[in-house]
């Protein structure tokens, strides 16, 4: 029978903090109490009235809860029965007789009191029929939630069924769901029966979704396992049938196996013991378990590294700079790197890695080279590429835990080459990219760190491993893509283009002979003339490497290989008049220097990514203006230096003689040939000054002369790259003189023997000189345009280049 609610009052009680429990009124409650002072509690109140507050913990961990570590509302509950249990444990059975609110506590005897105001319910506010409805909606909900949970006591279903009080049936259900606390103190502190009845739908609702999700999983989970059970018995069965068939795994001697390899590295205590591990794990397990396959692929790539294998090098350095010398012609520099290392290897025991970066146009040889440096060092040889690659674990592998998953590409090609002291190509490192999945280049940072790629970790080894011994070779097309970090921990050698006297060498000791005997002709069968090379090289092919030449040399092994074998000639000696006949009309023109001296055009040198070449530059002065004309597919800073020479020119008008108001008057067009050709840098910009100052004075330039150099607004002249490709091409066009900075040089050193002798170089500090240089007088009246003689006056008719100012320095 229920206990009636009391009338609003205020009633001094123990104090009993629940852990994750709530208690409703007219309901029974059992649990275990363990605290001295809730104990404490009780006995006092089984000595009293047998009452005490039972009131919710906010923190489920707080062993001495304060007033603001209790939820204000709580139940007055009676003692029905107590039960020790061992170990000073106590199981009590209270009954909830109302709810009261939790006005103030006290901490100061044996148990914790509290002062308390019972609660009244609201009265229903709404109809009868209203009501009703709510309360069979709320019974339909525990319905469903019972037809989900199948542990539902007859005794509960009934007394759901029996209730005619809406706050009643509310508390009875929230008192037997298993729900948060939190959520059972939000009904208990709702006193309108009418909305606590509605709240308590919504939680039922909520509990039968997760109970129907839970039976969901549990279903899957026990489907799984009777599965897995099944598979377990089959593959027993199998396993037994095999060995009474004699076609039965013998793993245990797969495992001693892989032990008796794994002992034999002589690896560190700590490898040693991972590999032994993973070898334990795979006798516990069925042949046919999708584990043991990942763990046999596993120790197969682990054994399979070159953990202590070292190849012997070559200890002479002769023999190595044969070698070297053999297989490439030129790449002087890198041939002086790799015999200094080789010297440093024969010299100290511990040098530490090295990373070398062949840096430069494409078809130089720099993938070939590293497998001549590795000949010649007498070292395994491995190589991989990296173009394209964006993802991470190319690098550095996946986790063996993937499936598919494998190691990385550092990884791979030292099981290839089977040695950790080989030479490993990273070629196109500056074709890297990066994405979502990661930045490899980021990755090579340790593999190429001498301070810490001697414990390198593969993401699938998972063990440490020398890589310091490893000489690592790196090749690029250029230094814009490679980012920074990268390109400290590496030597940059760079590759120049080949000028046309080495590509000569190259065709006759090397790609000739190579495609000869490619094409199965013997030595006497074909021969090519010095001179037929020459204009091979400069009329049908443009490059920079020579790749294209040894197509073209292709070609001419064809073509004799079919005339040999028709039976028409039996040695064929190729010569100029030839070519034209068996590869077609010439690709590319010869370059021609002008043949007489003209004002306003005057030869520059450039370098392009297949050499130097002759840039003319005309300049013409009309009048106009002052307008500025700029054409031939400039960029910005070929713009900015015609500006430059512009206002240089402007504060040298007086000593040039030329009007001071000449910007204003006169309409200057700058004019680069081939247009469609995209032009850039401020290497032209003494060319630049020169044109224009030859134009605005009459005075023409020497055909004879090439220049380069960078200017600046008061006439210094700059220094500038690529003087071995652009010195090489004013030989080959015939220039006698060739006019350049004066800080290059000391680049004269690295120019051609050849090209040094046939040439004569002026270094110069500023404009002045590059004037009193390149000009000669200026020309007659009569050949002279009337626009031209009034703009150069009668005073410089006859001068001749002392009339120019002297050099400011």
């Amino acid at each position: 029978m229920r206990t009636e609610l009391m009338t609003n009052e205020t009633l001094t009680m123990p104090l009993l903090p629940l852990r994750g429990l709530t208690i409703f009124p007219h309901m029974l409650l059992h649990f275990d109490v363990g605290r001295e002072k809730s104990i404490a509690a009780l006995e006092y109140a089984m000595k009293k009235n047998q009452q005490v507050f039972l009131v919710a913990q906010r923190d489920f961990q707080s062993e001495e809860p304060s007033k603001d570590d209790l939820f204000k509302v709580g139940t007055v509950c009676r003692v029905r029965q107590m039960l020790r249990l061992p170990g000073d444990n106590i199981r009590v059975l209270v009954e909830g007789v109302c709810r009261a609110r939790l006005l103030s506590m006290s901490t100061s005897g044996a148990h914790v009191g509290a002062t308390v105001e019972t609660l009244d319910e609201t009265p229903c506010r709404i109809s009868a029929l209203r009501l009703e409805a709510l309360m069979r909606k709320a019974q339909e909900a525990f319905e469903e939630y019972a037809a989900v949970v199948p542990k539902m006591t007859p005794e509960m279903v009934a007394g759901v069924i029996s209730a005619t009080e809406p706050g009643y049936l509310a508390d009875f259900i929230a008192q037997n769901l298993p729900a948060r606390y939190e959520d059972k103190q939000e009904i208990l502190e709702e006193f309108d029966p009418v909305k606590r009845l509605r709240k308590l739908t919504q939680l039922l609702s909520y509990e039968t979704e997760v109970a129907r999700l839970e039976t969901e999983i549990q279903d899957k989970v026990r489907y799984q396992m009777d599965k897995n059970q099944r598979d377990y018995y089959l593959r027993e069965q199998i396993k037994i049938i095999e060995e009474e068939l004699g076609e039965g795994e013998d793993l245990g001697a797969e495992v001693e196996e892989y032990i008796r390899k794994i002992e034999a590295l002589h690896l560190d205590a700590e490898s040693e013991e991972k590999l032994l591990k993973e070898a334990r794990r795979l006798s516990k397990l069925a042949y046919t378990a999708p584990e043991s396959g990942v763990i046999r692929n596993y120790l197969d790539v682990c054994l399979e590294l070159p953990w202590n294998k070292v190849t012997k090098e070559k200890k002479s350095l002769e023999a190595a700079a044969k070698v070297l010398n053999a297989d490439h012609y030129g790449l002087d520099k890198v041939k002086e790197r790799v015999l200094e290392f080789l010297a440093v290897r024969i010299l100290s025991k511990e040098p530490g890695s090295q990373v070398l970066c062949l840096v430069g146009p494409p078809g130089t040889g720099k993938t070939s080279v590293a497998s001549s440096i590795a000949r010649a060092m007498g070292r395994k040889y491995a190589r991989l590429s990296l173009g394209g690659v964006r993802d991470e674990a190319d690098i550095r592998g996946h986790r063996k835990t993937y499936i598919g998953a494998m190691p990385g590409r550092i990884m791979t090609a030292l099981s290839q080459a089977g040695s950790k002291n080989c030479v490993l190509l990273l070629d196109e490192v500056d074709k890297m990219g990066n994405d979502f999945k990661g930045d490899p280049s980021s990755a090579l940072l340790e593999v190429l760190d001498a301070g810490q790629n001697s414990a390198f970790r593969d993401h699938f080894i998972e063990l440490p491993f020398d890589l310091s011994q490893v000489l690592f070779i790196t090749t690029a097309n250029t230094f814009d893509t490679i980012p920074r970090p990268l390109l400290d921990r590496m030597e940059v050698i760079e590759v120049g283009s080949y000028t046309d006297e080495e590509k000569l060498h190259i065709a006759k000791e090397h790609l000739l002979p190579k495609q000869m005997k490619k094409h199965g002709l013997h030595k006497s069968q074909l021969t090519l003339t010095d001179d037929t090379l020459r204009r091979l090289i400069e009329c049908y092919t443009k490059e920079a490497g020579v790749r294209e030449l040894e197509r073209q040399l292709a070609a001419l092994c064809r073509k004799t290989a079919k005339r040999v074998l028709t039976g028409t000639e039996k040695r064929i000696t190729v010569d100029v008049s030839d070519l034209e006949r068996l590869l077609g009309p010439e690709k590319f023109k010869r370059e021609s220097r002008a043949e007489e001296n003209e004002v306003g055009v005057v030869s520059g040198l450039a370098w392009t990514q297949v050499g130097g070449e002759i840039l003319e530059v005309e300049a013409q002065v009309l009048p106009g203006s002052g307008k500025l004309e700029l054409t031939g597919n400039l960029g910005d800073v070929m713009k900015e230096s015609a500006r430059a020479a512009i206002t240089y020119i402007r504060t040298r008008a007086d000593a040039f003689a030329v009007p001071e108001d000449f910007y204003k008057t006169k309409d200057i067009h700058i004019h680069f040939p081939e247009g469609a050709v995209p032009k850039d840098g401020p290497s032209a910009g003494i060319t630049t000054a020169t044109a224009v100052l030859s134009a605005l004075t009459g005075r023409p330039v020497r055909k004879d002369v090439a220049m380069t150099g960078e200017i600046t607004l008061r006439g210094r002249v700059l220094p500038i790259g690529g003087l071995k490709e652009k010195t090489m091409a004013a030989y080959r066009l015939g220039i006698q003189t060739v006019i350049l900075p004066f800080d290059n040089a000391p680049d004269l050193e690295e120019i051609d023997p050849e090209v040094k002798k046939g040439l004569r170089f002026v270094p110069v500090r500023h404009m002045d000189q590059v004037v009193a240089e390149a000009l000669l007088p200026v020309v007659d009246a009569p050949a002279m345009e009337e626009g031209e003689r009034r703009l150069n006056g009668p005073e410089l008719a006859h001068s001749d280049n002392r009339a120019v100012a002297p050099m400011q320095q």
